[in-house]
């Protein structure tokens, strides 16, 4: 065994030689920013040895670094091997940070109808010549408070044991909570006096990287608090694939308990801060991805990410809260939603649900983007789908200084068109660390805009300009000097980068053209755009089209509806008759598999232009291209 120190935290840790430095930090507890999953693709995980024995490929990984760095110890601890006791500097940077969380969805009115109410009842005790069975004489009891006929409700076996012992501790005044489900209506809990006015539920947006928990008042409606924090399954993989590669090689039973334990802790943040007991909250609506419900749910996921990609179950599930780890009332429910298929999941059905798309004659376009993108075109007679991968560089990954968006992400940029001087502001208004998705978005834009790259990405070296340069292996253009970063160094777009975010809008694109060709509609039949989730919500509607990220409509008809899972989350949680439509859309909803369709590669390929190789289909872009030819000339 070797025990690694990691400073200047001075946690240590004993490990088996040959160990990677970022399993021996997970270990250690620290949380080390792993975006490409640990493949030595970001150049994210950077540690710096102080002392000791390691094993690391300069030659193969040393592009991450400069020469003054490596003399420091500079390496990627995903592809760094332990050979002997060792002391590791973590750098702040390298560690996951507060990121800024999206946890506000679309403003609407939702019909108040939850499907679990509480009935204050005094009963009258049993007496010889009324001897009705203790639940009997309590359902009756409810049946009469205004609750559902008394032989629709049934006890659990857990409530029933509790039954004789509350009643008559209590003087027989007692509160019944009541719970909808298939084929009538279960009998959740029962407890001493009157608590009526006590119950909650939760709703539950289960991101692959965040957490969001709203929670809310089941007695008048209203949302009580507000929650969210890291998935803790980061530890174990920044994406899906890479989660349910750890999953086949050490099991599920982690990354469900870190699930849960996720959801647990913002639902006590928001139960602490709002002063309510746990155990008064009986219900958790979860959307979800199919992979995150799968594994929240206890079940293997590996059979999705291979051929022929099929889940375990798409239907919508309800199950006992306690049974999956989550600490609410024991004998509390868990709803998730359904799915469509492997790569659309419960949280683009929830986005759906918070929009309103399938409910309107109007066609609508829907996009929700992160590592992997998920599209939806339709109205309420018949809706196309798709996903892919985007690629980590929307999300800061494969882009030199790309991070997700934590304090110090340069959010917002636009450049001078004369003097090429970015101005630019960064999340919590700090020094820059680096630059996030939708200052990327608006960096593409600004750079085609001022003639700094053409339609292809490529920098015009022949601008006379500090910014533009070319160092090491590509040209780059400067977004902010060292002396003026957090980090000290010159932070920079390469010639590289741009092409990998090129290849990412390519793939979202392209996804809208090949289902928009499957449906037989064009862009002016198109009457909104959707952007759902945190990348979406913070993405400049202009600069998403200048790159052709999404097809040309009027910017009137775009929307950033924000966290659509979670507000989706919330209408089926206070509307009981909004859930039993999900199966519904769910089937309704016809799935595309882009690699079978031979036309998207096609797509693609004349995507992989600014905006794309047919300038027709962009007129508004097409005026801004020929200023800037007419500019050079």
């Amino acid at each position: 065994m070797r025990t690694v120190t990691f400073l200047p935290t001075y946690r240590k840790v004993e490990i088996p030689r040959g160990t990677t430095i970022l399993d021996a930090a997970q270990k250690a507890g620290l949380n080390i920013n792993v975006v490409c999953g640990g493949q030595g693709k970001c150049g994210k995980c950077v540690v710096y040895i102080q002392s000791g024995r390691a094993e690391f490929d300069r030659q193969k990984y040393g592009r991450f670094f400069s020469e003054e760095e490596l003399q420091k110890g500079a390496c990627l601890a995903c592809e760094t091997l332990v050979q002997g006791d060792l002391h590791v500097v973590v750098p702040e940077h390298t560690l996951i940070q507060e990121q800024k969380i999206l946890v506000e969805g679309l403003e609407q009115a939702i019909d108040f109808r939850p499907s679990v109410r509480k009935y204050y009842v005094e009963l009258q005790a049993p007496t010889l010549s009324d001897p009705s069975p203790d639940l009997s004489r309590l359902l009756w009891g409810i049946q009469k408070n205004g609750g559902p006929v008394a032989e629709k409700m049934y006890a659990p076996l857990e409530v029933l044991r509790e039954i004789p012992g509350i009643l008559r501790h209590s003087d027989w005044k007692v509160t019944g909570t009541i719970g909808l489900v298939p084929g009538g209506y279960r009998l959740i809990d029962l407890q001493e006096n009157d608590t009526s006015k006590r119950v909650y539920g939760a709703s539950v947006d289960l991101g692959s990287t965040t957490v969001v928990v709203y929670l809310w008042d089941l007695v008048t409606g209203k949302v009580v608090n507000v929650a969210s924090n890291y998935n803790k399954q980061i530890s174990c993989g920044e994406d899906i694939l890479a989660r349910v590669n750890f999953a086949r090689k050490n099991g599920l039973v982690r990354l469900q308990a870190l699930a849960a334990e996720s959801i647990n802790q913002a639902l006590t943040t928001a139960s602490n801060s709002a002063g309510i007991d746990r155990e008064d909250i009986y219900e958790v609506v979860v959307a979800g991805n199919t992979v995150m419900t799968h594994m929240l749910l206890g079940i293997d996921p590996a059979y999705m990410i291979a051929e022929p990609y099929v889940p375990v179950v798409r239907r919508a599930l309800s199950v006992a809260a306690g049974r999956l780890g989550i600490t609410i009332n024991p004998n509390g429910g868990l709803f998730a939603f359904p799915a469509v298929s492997d790569f659309i999941g419960g949280d683009i059905i929830a986005d759906i649900l918070a929009c309103g798309m399938g409910e309107r004659d109007e066609i609508s376009l829907l996009i929700d983007i992160g590592t992997n993108f998920e599209v939806v075109l339709g109205n309420k007679e018949w809706m196309f789908s798709c996903a892919g991968a985007a690629g980590p560089a929307l999300e800061g990954g494969e882009v030199l200084f790309g991070m997700r968006a934590n304090p110090g992400a340069i959010e917002k940029l636009s450049i001078d068109p004369v003097t090429l001087t970015p101005k630019y502001s960064t999340i919590n208004d700090i020094r820059p660390q680096g630059i996030c998705g939708s200052g990327l978005i608006d960096l593409l834009a600004e750079l085609l805009c001022t003639c700094v790259i053409d339609r292809t990405g490529r920098i015009n070296t022949g601008i006379t300009n500090p910014r533009i340069r070319t160092t090491g292996h590509f040209p780059e253009y400067v977004i902010a000097w060292a002396k003026e970063t957090e980090i000290g160094k010159d932070i920079v777009i390469t010639e590289n980068d741009i092409k990998n975010l090129i290849m990412s809008k390519a793939s979202i694109h392209a996804a809208c053209l090949t289902l928009m060709k499957e449906a037989g509609v064009t862009r002016h039949e198109i009457t909104t755009i959707y952007f759902a989730g945190a990348f979406g919500n913070y993405i400049d509607k202009k600069n998403a089209t200048i790159i052709g990220l999404i097809p040309e409509i009027p910017f009137d008809q775009i929307k950033n509806m924000g966290n659509g899972a979670v507000t989706g989350a919330n209408i089926a949680l206070i509307n009981r008759r909004a859930r039993k439509t999900l199966d519904e859309i769910a089937f309704k909803i016809a799935y595309i598999e882009l690699n079978a369709e031979n036309s998207f590669m096609d797509e693609y390929t004349s995507s992989t232009f600014l905006p794309h190789t047919d300038l027709t289909l962009f007129p508004m872009v097409e005026k801004i291209v020929n200023s800037c030819r007419l500019r050079k000339e």
